[in-house]
């Protein structure tokens, strides 16, 4: 190999940087590529170690380009343009009736897996390939066309379609509520078991019962008992069988309350900060089936808003 192409930065990182410096902010720059915002600060910190030189200058608040930086910026972006309309010259015709959607585990098991046979019934041509994974993708690596992903602001992106917003809640099984100690008001929750969605990257800090707690008067309380778990769904069906209570995300489970399987004994409820939003890659926005599917899950998620206001 030659000794220039062994010292070529990783594209992962290239690409980080180059997002970070257009968006100069990290924050930013990882939503866009859907990472973890300490992920893309090490891959910055770590092209910055292999070139010897700083690209950022970092501010309380703020990020701004170096001189070398916004130089090496400007040189990066064009290349990475130059590499992606070689993709697209030699790419192989794809398939066009295969639709590959990429979500969260809970958002694909809870809310969109249900209605699918719906849009069959729309588009029965149209095989839909459901990617199911917490982790992030890039969308444009071009395997995905459409992300739907839970974010704070998607303002950055093009032909975003917004979902819904996410209201949190105490859920139970209607024989826990029956049988076992009142559930009238957030203080009785001392005497049932709290199921939590165990969340060790705080990805999503506000979906815990801390901050539910504490938005609704109690502060401080202490349940009679805690299971955790790893995925969202997990904690879902442990409530649906009677093993406690959980916090509920609603309407992404709205299905469960909607055929009696759960149910919310009092009224308080969280608004959560973030939202659900449908992201179509670059190279698929225009593509028949992609148009389709995005307006079925704008009008889903319609009747999903209407249930729940």
């Amino acid at each position: 190999m030659h000794k220039t192409l062994r010292r070529l930065p990783s594209l992962d990182f290239l690409r980080g940087f180059e997002a970070a410096g257009r968006r100069l902010s990290f924050t930013l720059a990882a939503e866009e590529l859907f990472v973890t915002q300490s992920a893309l600060s090490r891959q910055v910190k770590a092209l910055e170690d292999a070139l010897g030189v700083p690209l950022f200058e970092r501010k309380h608040r703020a990020l701004a380009l170096t001189k070398t930086g916004a130089q090496f910026h400007n040189l990066v972006s064009e290349k990475l343009r130059e590499i992606a309309q070689a993709a697209d010259a030699i790419g192989a015709p794809r398939d066009d009736h295969r639709l590959t959607v990429s979500t969260t585990v809970g958002f694909a098991s809870l809310w969109l897996i249900p209605r699918l046979p719906e849009f069959r019934a729309v588009s029965p041509d149209t095989e839909v390939y459901v990617s199911a994974d917490d982790r992030v993708v890039d969308l444009s690596r071009g395997d995905v066309d459409i992300a739907i992903r839970y974010l704070a602001d998607a303002s950055a992106y093009e032909n975003v379609l917004p979902l819904f917003g996410e209201r949190l809640l105490p859920v139970a099984s209607p024989s826990l509520v029956k049988r076992g100690p009142p559930l009238r008001k957030p203080a009785d929750l001392a005497k049932h078991v709290l199921l939590h969605f165990d969340d060790p990257e705080g990805r999503v800090p506000w979906i815990n019962w801390q901050a539910w707690l504490a938005a609704n008067g109690a502060a401080g309380l202490k349940p009679a008992g805690a299971m955790r778990f790893s995925l969202y769904d997990q904690v879902v069906r442990a409530a649906a069988d009677g093993h406690g209570v959980a916090l509920g995300r609603v309407p992404l489970m709205s299905g469960f309350l909607e055929n009696g399987q759960l149910v919310a004994p009092f009224g308080k409820r969280y608004d959560a900060p973030r939202g659900y939003f449908a992201i179509p890659a670059p190279h698929a926005a225009q593509r028949p089936e992609v148009r389709v599917f995005l307006d079925w899950l704008r009008k889903q998620a319609a009747t999903s808003r209407g249930k729940h206001k």
